[in-house]
């Protein structure tokens, strides 16, 4: 397997921060020098400055690789921090490596299995468009524009971007596709079970493109097992590391000062 790219800095038990779609590391570039103890931030297979194999960069594919990230650094007692799909991917990795694992954080996190009817409304032709075959492809770059120019740069061409069209068809929306879905309910499953780990969810105030509306945070609050829900009444979009990273930093710390 190819080697991920990863920010490694700190010392002492490790955090690891895991971005989503159309991101990189970069994303955590302004929370990771404010948080203390040891500070990991992969680049997800395909995307950043980590390789791009010939792969179908399924959800499969990117838990194969982080998992094996995880095993090559031999990290343990591991506090996990997701933002959208790096969501998804450090909850999967927790309920498989349990014993591994001091806490979680999320924010705008891919953690549950929505219908049409629950997505924020502003989402919902856009991501139809996306899981449209032929319409999705020319989207991507619109996902990129609304992020500083830096992400563009990561995927100049329409081949660098199969990762990010792949992620969004792989939104769990309206019962497809299934095997997110299921992979989806087995992690939550999880989550739900786990009272020993603990669970932060940093919300904001929403922003035009909020993910994760109030009906959803509660469902998480009230069904995932030791989750403390912080909130913060500013604004902040989905790529609420941008937009609200010394928060988060200071949400993380605080929290993390306690476990």
């Amino acid at each position: 397997m190819s080697q991920l790219s990863y920010v490694d800095v700190g010392a002492g038990a490790p955090v690891v921060f895991l971005h989503g779609n159309p991101t990189s590391a970069h994303l955590w570039r302004n929370v990771v020098p404010a948080v203390p103890e040891r500070r990991l931030a992969p680049d997800l297979i395909g995307m950043g400055a980590s390789p791009r194999p010939p792969i179908d960069y399924s959800f499969a594919d990117h838990a194969r690789y982080l998992a094996e990230w995880f095993d090559d650094l031999s990290l343990e007692d591991v506090v996990l921090v997701g933002h959208d799909w790096g969501g998804a991917l450090a909850a999967d990795w927790a309920s498989r490596h349990p014993s591994r694992v001091r806490g979680l954080v999320f924010t705008e996190a891919v953690l549950k299995p929505m219908t049409w009817e629950e997505f924020p409304p502003v989402g919902r032709e856009v991501f139809r468009a996306l899981k449209t075959p032929g319409a999705g492809e020319p989207m991507i770059e619109m996902f990129l524009k609304a992020l500083p120019p830096e992400y563009e740069a990561m995927y100049p061409t329409p081949e660098s971007r199969i990762p990010l069209l792949r992620w969004a068809r792989s939104m769990p929306l309206g019962g497809e596709p299934p095997e997110m879905v299921s992979r989806i309910e087995a992690f939550d499953d999880w989550l739900a079970a786990s009272p020993d780990v603990p669970k932060l969810l940093i919300t904001f105030d929403p922003g035009p493109d909020t993910m994760l509306t109030p009906p959803m945070i509660d469902w998480m609050s009230a069904n995932f097992a030791a989750m403390e829900v912080a909130h913060h009444p500013v604004v902040a979009g989905h790529h609420t590391p941008e937009d609200q990273p010394g928060l988060i930093a200071e949400t993380v710390t605080e929290w993390l000062t306690r476990l």
